[in-house]
């Protein structure tokens, strides 16, 4: 069952238009060696969805023209793409900023064992998801195991430096709730988590990214299950802040599926939600090189309460 029909229908959300271009997401495929519940992108071991060589050169063409900063490259596990060490280090040698958002046991799979190392040696900032500081809660969400795994990785991440005082390897951790609740204070959190982590497993990290659960894909069809579709989506709208228009993600980002074609925001790639004013359904990264798109519209939809609720969400955290 998916949980998409009932956000494709007229929003009152406001209208709002993109500024300069900073950040290229990047979504690598789909597949991943976890089957998380709040994944909003469907990922799991058995998606074929990979994107190929051909359009890995059109990011880095795309980027070679552009005043684009970072390159935030995302998946499934973004790592598993045969093609992860060259667009991280293409895009490196262009001097931009490569985040990977990593799902920590990735790096102590088989195979991906020189994984962390790699990171390291092209300065790549690690964002990691973990959803708590504690074994239960963890695994409860994200499968069995998954929490020693994560713990395993992040030592490893440490031991290169990652997220020591005074070291430039950048390591953020990311919190979604693990049911249709708002995040927490993001500031408190993280104060919790540093002292829990390195009170019982001598772990360090830099900041702690709090992010909003989208009602759409697995997430969304967990609440359409359990009957709280329409009862999170009110939670979304009855915390929208008026404020948090102006730091939404999708004004200075732009989303690149597996097959190169473009989204306002990784939200609307998973929905199919086209963008405005591009004459096409989905534009392909290869038409926009070059391309100026401040001022463009921005598509939105219901979800996108989720980005303006509360202390507001992105991929980088809460806004305020």
């Amino acid at each position: 069952m998916h949980a998409t029909l009932p956000l494709l229908k007229q929003s009152e959300f406001p209208a709002i238009q993109r500024k300069e271009l900073e950040t290229l997401q990047v979504n690598l495929g789909y597949l991943c060696n976890q089957t998380c519940l709040h994944c909003h992108v469907n990922a799991g071991p058995r998606r074929k969805e990979i994107m190929g060589e051909n359009t890995v050169q059109t990011v880095l063409d795309f980027l070679a023209v552009s005043n684009v900063e970072t390159l935030d490259l995302t998946g499934g596990a973004p790592e598993m793409n045969p093609h992860f060490r060259e667009i991280v280090t293409g895009a490196r040698t262009l001097g931009i900023t490569v985040i990977d958002r990593c799902n920590l046991t990735i790096l102590e799979e088989p195979g991906y064992e020189g994984m962390a190392a790699f990171l390291a040696e092209n300065q790549v900032e690690v964002v990691a998801s973990l959803p708590c500081y504690l074994e239960d809660n963890v695994n409860a969400q994200r499968g069995k195991g998954v929490f020693g795994m994560s713990m395993d990785a992040l030592k490893r991440l440490n031991t290169l430096g990652y997220g020591e005082e005074g070291s430039e390897l950048s390591l953020n951790l990311v919190y979604n709730p693990q049911g249709p609740n708002l995040p927490p204070d993001q500031a408190v959190l993280e104060a919790t988590y540093k002292t829990e982590l390195k009170h019982r497993y001598g772990i360090v990290f830099n900041h702690l990214f709090t992010i909003t659960n989208m009602p759409i894909q697995r997430f969304g069809s967990t609440l359409i299950s359990k009957g709280e579709f329409a009862s999170y989506m009110q939670l979304l709208k009855d915390a929208y802040r008026d404020e948090n228009l102006d730091g939404v993600m999708c004004r200075s980002m732009i989303s690149v599926d597996w097959q190169g074609f473009v989204y306002d925001c990784d939200f609307n790639q998973m929905l199919g939600l086209p963008m405005h004013g591009e004459g096409k359904f989905r534009p392909h990264l290869s038409e926009l090189i070059g391309k100026d798109m401040e001022g463009h519209p921005i598509a939105v939809m219901d979800h996108c309460y989720g980005c303006t609720a509360g202390q507001g969400s992105s991929c980088g955290g809460a806004l305020e």
